[in-house]
């Protein structure tokens, strides 16, 4: 397992033939910063890093502060802003340029908040099963009814952070379940509760795309998926999976990922 930070390629290398689009012997060096979604960490995304790897990419897989292998970290005042300087700060502080941004499940609160910030850097941006908030919402307004309850429930309790579902409820496959499972951490409730604020910079990042795991049944990213089909700016894909794409199908995951990056 990688630290939060970065997984770098050693360098430029050849790309694996099943994941470079048709026509191309080899693909150029691009840059990834993948950022997971409640619960989750940046070790989700190692079979998905790994792949990039191997193809010259680099890829960054930082973990949000309260989860992970951050979850000593958890505190009552870890907000939606402090999920978004986290990942802000790879941009600054690794001097990125042209990367591709993507964010999983709740990671789409975070890159839409990252993108105002660091719009000109930022080449492609992907919603992977993910939330695309309107300016002035809360994560509690706007999600689903498990994770409502349990955001409330947290609150009544006077607790910071909430527990995670199982790996099964993401209908994770079956094989690595108790993996998934062994890695989940509580979820920060604060990030729930700040409305985010939005000037419309992800609409102006030149390469925009939604992924939907069809396997997984979520009427909410069924809107999203929907909003934007209907808008020829953006690229859809749908993978037959459950919700944790990087783990149920990473190859086709980073396919995919290559190919609108």
């Amino acid at each position: 397992m990688t630290t939060r930070r970065t997984v770098i390629a050693a360098g430029l290398g050849t790309a694996v033939a099943s994941s470079v689009p048709s026509g191309n012997a080899q693909t150029a060096q691009k840059t990834f910063v993948l950022v997971h979604g409640a619960w989750h960490g940046g070790w989700c995304w190692r079979r998905v890093a790994d792949s990039l790897q191997r193809q010259g990419h680099k890829v960054f897989t930082p973990t949000l502060t309260g989860l992970g292998e951050r979850s000593h970290l958890m505190s009552r005042d870890i907000n939606l802003d402090t999920h978004i300087t986290d990942v802000v700060n790879v941009f600054k502080w690794e001097d990125l340029e042209d990367a591709a941004l993507v964010g999983h499940s709740y990671g789409g609160w975070v890159i839409s908040g990252v993108v105002e910030q660091v719009l000109p850097r930022v080449g492609s941006i992907v919603f992977l099963d993910a939330f695309m908030p309107d300016d002035g919402t809360r994560g509690l307004d706007n999600t689903s009814e498990f994770s409502r309850k349990g955001i409330l429930a947290a609150i009544e309790r006077g607790d910071v952070s909430r527990p995670s579902p199982s790996a099964a409820m993401f209908e994770v496959k079956e094989q690595d379940r108790s993996w998934v499972d062994s890695k989940l951490t509580p979820q920060p409730v604060g990030v729930a509760l700040q409305p985010i604020r939005l000037t419309g910079a992800r609409d102006r990042v030149a390469k925009k795309t939604y992924i939907r795991a069809a396997s997984y049944p979520q009427p909410i990213f069924d809107n999203y998926l929907a909003i934007c089909k209907a808008d020829r700016t953006w690229r859809t894909f749908e993978i037959p999976c459950g919700h944790d794409v990087m783990v149920d199908m990473p190859e086709r995951l980073t396919e995919v990922l290559v190919e609108v990056a």
